[in-house]
């Protein structure tokens, strides 16, 4: 049977390469907090430049530990990882630059509540980049103005909802352009129209946005609805049971007979296309 791909994936799935940037084979992920907890064994994943992954589970699933640990925050138990070529996770500092092609959002925002909104954004071109202020001020800005955070520039995170750390967080990713993205729940805590901004930014990016000079990048989210991310991601996969699935292109999605796969792409409580 021939596949018919959505007009979107079609697009989206152009851009990609045969150059995988993420690979694991026989991966075991643990959970970070209690590394005697299995969040999935066996996990054989290869992601390709320019694609963009949706990666659903329900909570607790073990979401946010398997997303830490492609991002190379935490390191695989068993297996082999690897991020454009080099084994993770990259800690050596020779390997920073490396390491750097990788951007990781944190579920929350993970934000420094001592630190302003603009502060916390300039942290990685004042820290990685060692840039003086001249030249971090028009990057700032233009982060600012990317994600409509310029009224909250001078605001502690404390004093704002998550729906805005979440997006400044997502500013202080983008700082260092990062070649891949990764997201833990982007979604998450969201009102309708905080996800329809996440939704169309995030397929922006995927395909060529002006930040990037038109390149798109590979994008990663973790999810507990797959029907939000019909249409944008153009691979999907489980996470349940202790198991990572591929499930494939939207199509495998609406023809899986996987209970779990259903209740996670149900359209009722998610947000409408735009």
């Amino acid at each position: 049977m021939t596949e018919t791909a959505h007009p979107n994936e079609t697009a989206a799935a152009t851009n990609a390469s045969t150059q995988p940037v993420i690979t694991m084979r026989e991966v075991t992920v643990k959970s970070l907090r209690d590394q005697r907890t299995v969040v999935a064994e066996q996990v054989n994943w290869q992601v390709n430049a320019g694609e963009f992954w949706a990666i659903a589970g329900l909570h607790r699933s073990g979401k946010t530990d398997f997303i830490m640990l492609a991002a190379g925050v935490m390191a695989h138990a068993h297996g082999e990882h690897e991020f454009l070529g080099e084994r993770m996770p990259i800690f050596p500092e020779e390997s920073l630059a490396h390491r750097l092609k990788l951007g990781l959002v944190f579920d929350g925002g993970h934000l420094f509540n001592h630190l302003t909104v603009a502060q916390n954004i300039a942290l990685p071109l004042q820290y990685h980049r060692n840039l003086p202020a001249a030249e971090v001020e028009p990057a700032l800005a233009e982060l600012l103005e990317l994600t409509g955070m310029k009224e909250f520039a001078r605001s502690r995170p404390c004093a704002m909802g998550r729906s805005w750390q979440q997006r400044a967080a997502l500013a202080r990713t983008l700082a260092l352009k990062p070649e891949v993205l990764l997201l833990d729940s982007p979604l998450s805590g969201l009102d309708q129209r905080q996800q329809n901004w996440w939704l169309a930014f995030l397929e922006r990016l995927a395909k060529g946005h002006p930040y990037y000079s038109g390149k798109p990048i590979t994008v990663v989210v973790t999810t507990d609805n797959l029907w939000a991310w019909r249409g944008r991601a153009n691979r999907f996969a489980l996470l349940a049971d202790g198991r990572f699935d591929v499930i494939g292109r939207w199509a495998d999605v609406e023809k899986s007979n996987n209970p779990l796969v259903q209740e996670l792409m149900s359209p009722a409580e998610t947000t409408v296309n735009i």
